[in-house]
């Protein structure tokens, strides 16, 4: 029986260190140092969150950059992926489609190399990133959709270099663009042009 009762105290005392003690301690670390990150890298926009720099999300409209494909359309829930082998007939129909789509949707050359990630989904199907040359691809899209001046064009395609991250201590990965903050700077030049042409 004493040892019964040992055994509960060690178990009541694991349990509140590793179960209330030690994530209070580390929360509480993390929202010092690091309060964004640890809330999820939330997105504001007129107070109102409207996504996380870590999570993707459909952009269908002609006057934005599109995501790389999700196979669970950007839904956090069922994170994952098609999971089709490279032998999979529905892979092939898949790529050659989404390859057609984003040829005809951009209004670009048939024999254009599409980058890659425009084509698979991510193992998750939430990755917010695409390359620069998937966005640059799509800027003459977007500047006649939104009806803007070739000479505006190059704000678009300098917000695209800038907004380019690189590669993780400059080693994992590749360069990469985040699509929603893409987009949220584009609606930041947007409303710039309009505001200098409305004051001529």
């Amino acid at each position: 029986m004493k040892t019964l009762f040992i055994s509960i105290k060690i178990f009541l005392f694991f349990t509140v260190l590793t179960g209330v003690i030690y994530p209070l301690f580390v929360t509480g670390i993390a929202q010092l140092t690091m309060p964004a990150k640890a809330n999820g890298s939330l997105i504001l926009k007129n107070n109102k969150i409207i996504g996380s720099e870590l999570i993707g999300q459909r952009f269908d409209s002609i006057i934005y950059f599109t995501s790389r494909p999700s196979a669970i359309s950007y839904n956090p829930l069922p994170s994952g992926g098609s999971n089709f082998g490279l032998t999979n007939a529905k892979l092939k129909h898949s790529v050659d489609s989404l390859k057609n789509q984003f040829i005809a949707f951009n209004q670009l050359d048939g024999n254009t190399t599409i980058p890659s990630e425009m084509l698979f989904a991510s193992a998750s199907g939430l990755d917010p990133h695409i390359s620069q040359k998937a966005a640059l691809l799509q800027v003459d899209r977007i500047a006649r959709a939104r009806n803007i001046s070739p000479e505006r064009k190059q704000s678009i395609i300098q917000c695209v270099k800038t907004i380019t991250e690189a590669p993780q201590f400059l080693l994992l990965g590749e360069e990469r663009v985040n699509v929603l903050i893409l987009n949220l700077e584009l609606d930041k030049i947007d409303a710039n042009s309009n505001t200098n042409t409305t004051n001529k």
